[in-house]
């Protein structure tokens, strides 16, 4: 397994801060002591017929009352952020609500009830969010496990959610952590179009057009990279360039994928039960979405045996359909979609399995989070069959890193002077690109 690069941390940086100041210590135990009195004092009878608003002025109230006859002095200002902070505790993540509404936290990663980092602008960050101890982390932990059904514990050390909003969660907890319970969010609350990737730089305009050109005209693609390289990010962008008339079917484990068109079904895998039943994967999805009469399959992330079918639909009228796979280049993800196939079960030799993927794929399209946390399209090659050494895989595109300035790297976009042979195809569905475009040049610095 490829190790991917390390975030750097950023150094001598102070502790990011979101919000006022967190409350002094000795307010802990009284903020836990009404938090559990709210929760024994509502009626939980009415708390179904009631409208989340109303709830919300319910339990304010009472906070504010519960907090008012405390005999701890304290000022209004303390008293009012303890009261918004009960209200977290009640409705929302706990300490983590102010980090989930910041818009330039991508990542959410807590170590310990005192060590929380968050990723801002493809950087680490250490924070000064703080939980009371292991308790209450655990406490907000499994709250979110029970909103999908699971539950963290001992029997249960492991969870995937996904939050209102889409935000991706795991956690892990004690036995199988060392250092307690570790909570991860993966936020994807910003959505990126084309426009957004062009002003940071992740590719240059003739990338886009190319691209846009391809997924217009049903050229199946699929997108590289390590993780937290913007393979889910660049693939939301991509699929706005699909024809708003087509029946997209998206398959994911986690639903991050936010489609603009109008026909879009979106599916989800399920994992198995408490009682280990009840499982579904995306191979049984993918085959279920081919009996959808879908115009394309969109596979959030392909990494199991769901290759081989994804495959199978690309080759049986499905072009154009796209997907993400982990890899550390354009050929490497070649290489591990033959692995997932083999994954599969049946016995079928790599030749026959590199044809199959030859003749389903057109495009794929590589991204690397750098240095400084900058990401960039590094790559985009047309795979044109096979030859006598494997796959024939010819670079259209790429990027080039001449250093590292201000702790970020920085280089050249460039066009290879290869003439992709798909542009017959554009040109037969009405799609013309000046072939300029592809002559030897460089692009733009980034």
């Amino acid at each position: 397994m490829s190790k991917e690069p390390m975030v750097p941390l950023t150094p001598a940086a102070e502790p990011y801060q979101v919000g006022p100041p967190p409350l002094p210590p000795k307010f802990n135990k009284l903020k836990a002591d009404v938090h559990k009195r709210i929760v024994e004092t509502l009626d939980l009878t009415k708390l179904n017929k009631w409208k989340q608003d109303r709830l919300r002025r319910e339990v304010r109230s009472l906070a504010n009352q519960l907090v008012l006859s405390a005999p701890d002095p304290m000022t209004d200002g303390e008293r009012a952020q303890l009261v918004d902070e009960i209200l977290s505790e009640v409705f929302g993540l706990g300490p983590l609500d102010p980090l989930l509404t910041d818009p330039s936290v991508s990542d959410v990663l807590v170590n310990g009830p005192h060590t929380v980092y968050v990723e801002r602008n493809g950087k680490l960050e250490m924070t000064t969010v703080r939980f009371a101890d292991d308790a209450h982390l655990m406490q907000i932990i499994q709250r979110v496990a029970a909103r999908v059904g699971r539950r963290a514990d001992e029997s249960s050390p492991m969870v995937d959610a996904r939050l209102e909003d889409g935000s991706r969660v795991n956690a892990i907890v004690p036995p199988l952590t060392l250092t307690g319970p570790v909570l991860s969010i993966r936020r994807f609350g910003v959505r990126l179009g084309g426009d957004e990737l062009l002003a940071n730089a992740t590719m240059p305009p003739a990338v886009l057009a190319f691209l846009k050109a391809a997924v217009s005209s049903r050229i199946s693609l699929v997108v590289s990279g390590g993780t937290g390289s913007g393979k889910t990010t660049l693939l939301n962008a991509l699929s706005q360039f699909i024809p708003d008339d087509e029946r997209l079917v998206t398959i994911e484990d986690s639903a991050e994928l936010k489609l603009r068109q109008r026909h879009v079904i979106g599916l989800e895998t399920r994992p198995a039960n408490v009682e280990g039943s009840g499982e579904v994967r995306q191979r049984d999805l993918v085959r279920n979405a081919l009996r959808m009469r879908p115009d394309r399959i969109i596979l959030g992330e392909c990494r199991g045996a769901e290759a081989l079918d994804m495959l199978q639909a690309m080759n049986t009228g499905h072009e154009g359909s796209l997907t993400t796979v982990h890899a550390n280049d354009t050929r490497d993800a070649l290489t591990r979609l033959e692995m997932m196939v083999m994954m599969a079960g049946f016995d079928l030799p790599v030749p026959v399995i590199r044809y199959y993927i030859a003749s389903a794929i057109t495009l794929v399209v590589h991204l690397a989070r750098l240095k400084g946390g900058r990401r960039k399209v590094l790559r985009v090659a047309e795979l044109v069959g096979l030859g006598p050494d494997g796959y024939e895989l010819h670079e259209v595109f790429g990027f080039r890193q001449q250093g590292v300035r201000d702790g970020a790297a920085f280089g050249q976009f460039y066009a290879t002077g290869y003439r992709p042979k798909c542009l017959d195809k554009l040109t037969s569905m009405g799609v013309e690109l000046p072939e300029e475009l592809f002559h030897q040049h460089t692009l733009a610095d980034a």
